[in-house]
């Protein structure tokens, strides 16, 4: 196994080779199919997966590999890369530039490094659990300390009643300084490097959230599932700052 310097080198060779497929695609008409849950996939998220699952499936025979679109490929081995070729396809779809490739790379289950790429904006963020680096630059989180003061995210606002408790989402809003949907895993981005403090997401599959873990603790943020468990076996997610993670928790509970 090469070491996690070199992992993280490869990280960039599948970033910029996906990146490749996803830029010749972006703003233009591009057909969209309905999956099986009604969310949309384009050309676009499977010839980037396709590229990801090639390089790695190369570079690395012995590792498994979970698709959103293609699947789980050698589930039982000790290293498992998840993707997302595209995170928020509707944003993509529509020629917005807050969607990305998410990135994860586990061992034994847990993950070890994770990748929010933005072909588009040339935005390469990854992070180790220890460290976050946005294009070789260290980041951090914000560290906010009061609601008050603090900018709230989300990926769809109707997500919230239709998975959680609406009302208590609703007066965590009054209580921030500023709300916004911007999702997917740009708001992930946004929280670890210091532009936003509050990023939640009711429901998520396992290739929507891997990537985030090493990013945001190695930002010097907090992630944990909804109800403040652990996020790499929940199934939805809270990412803030730190400073006011349990007490956002709280009040969502």
């Amino acid at each position: 196994m090469e070491t996690l310097n070199d992992i993280k080198k490869f990280c960039k060779v599948l970033a910029n080779e996906s990146g490749k497929v996803i830029k010749s695609y972006f703003r233009t008409k591009v057909s969209v199919e309905k999956k099986v849950d009604f969310s949309p996939v384009t050309i676009a998220d499977k010839k980037a997966e396709e590229v990801l699952r090639e390089l790695i499936m190369k570079e690395f025979p012995e590792h498994g590999i979970l698709g959103e679109e293609f699947g789980e490929y050698n589930s039982n081995a000790e290293y498992k890369w998840v993707l997302d070729p595209i995170d928020g396809t509707k944003s993509f779809i529509c020629g917005a530039v807050t969607f990305g490739t998410l990135i994860a790379l586990l061992k034994n289950e847990k993950p070890i490094l994770g990748v929010i790429n933005q072909p588009v904006l040339n935005e390469f963020l990854i992070g180790d659990n220890y460290s976050a680096k946005l294009n070789e630059v260290d980041t951090k989180v914000r560290k906010c300390e009061n609601l008050n003061e603090a900018v709230l995210l989300t990926t769809d606002h109707l997500n919230i009643g239709k998975y959680q408790n609406q009302k208590k989402f609703d007066e965590l809003i009054k209580k921030v300084y500023i709300y916004r949907n911007w999702g997917d895993c740009y708001g992930y981005y946004l929280v670890a490097t210091g532009y936003a403090d509050i990023m939640i997401d009711p429901i998520m599959n396992k290739w929507d959230l891997l990537a985030l873990v090493p990013i945001i603790n190695g930002a010097g943020g907090k992630i944990t599932d909804y109800h403040g468990k652990d996020a790499v076996t929940g199934n939805s997610i809270i990412a803030t700052g730190g400073l006011i993670h349990d007490q956002v928790v709280e009040m969502l509970n």
